[in-house]
């Protein structure tokens, strides 16, 4: 498997089980329907720990475009490397969603909130508020960044298989602390390509898009992780 199939498929599985326990929160007529915030937040920390697994020892696991770009800011990634691995975590992203498109497929007739459908897909402000929603997506994406690079760093040693386990924990610990304002993209792949798969898919009743939101959970996250790169550099 090539750096770039394990980018693919890495977020194409994070997509699958962090878009699933959306669906099944918020599609009306699942077992798991109404389960709340919580269950979300477990969901994406072990969709994230299960890419990790999948794509760890071949590509690294960035599975994050904002994690590729802040790793060739901090020097830990070759720069001609981010187009594809980018690239591959959107093409992922997209999959992912198109699974879960598909094996929700009876769940969105029953479903009659346009926005309940779309936040399977893509994340949106709980108080739309552009400049501030932007701002929760770089301080979120900021202490994911920092906390990454500081776990990576020398001397700081995990047994095997450890240390995905706890990426997926913090990812647990953002959402809860930190994810109820926007709904923590924190990765414009992740928000991007499903929002692209919403847009495409032949959901009935789904409304719009909101694309006039779609570029904070992007620009937030990017900018976020290359401050934490920046901050981690001067510090280590």
């Amino acid at each position: 498997m090539t750096p770039f199939t394990a980018e693919l498929i890495g977020t194409m599985i994070l997509i699958v089980f962090g878009g699933g326990v959306c669906a099944g929160v918020n599609l009306k007529k699942t077992f798991s329907h109404g389960s709340g915030w919580i269950v979300i937040v477990f969901g994406w920390g072990f969709a994230v720990m299960l890419g990790a697994y999948v794509a760890g020892d071949i590509s690294g696991a960035h599975l994050n475009p904002a994690l590729t770009i802040s790793l060739a800011v901090a020097g830990k990634f070759l720069w001609s490397q981010v187009p594809s691995y980018i690239a591959a975590q959107m093409i992922g992203a997209f999959l992912g969603a198109v699974i879960v498109w598909l094996f929700y497929y009876p769940h969105w007739e029953q479903t009659d909130d346009p926005a309940a459908k779309l936040s399977v897909f893509s994340t949106a402000p709980a108080i739309p508020n552009l400049f501030f929603n932007l701002i929760s997506e770089m301080i979120g994406t900021f202490f994911l960044v920092f906390i990454l690079l500081v776990m990576g760093a020398e001397g700081m040693a995990f047994a095997d298989g450890l240390k995905n386990l706890i990426v997926g924990f913090l990812i647990v610990a953002i959402g809860i602390s930190l994810g109820g304002a926007t709904g923590y993209a924190i990765n414009p792949a992740r928000d991007l390509g499903p929002r692209l798969a919403h847009f495409l898919l032949p959901i009935p009743g789904k409304g719009d898009s909101n694309w006039g939101y779609a570029w904070v959970p992007v620009v937030g996250p990017v900018i976020g992780g290359i401050v934490a790169a920046w901050t981690y550099q001067i510090l280590f």
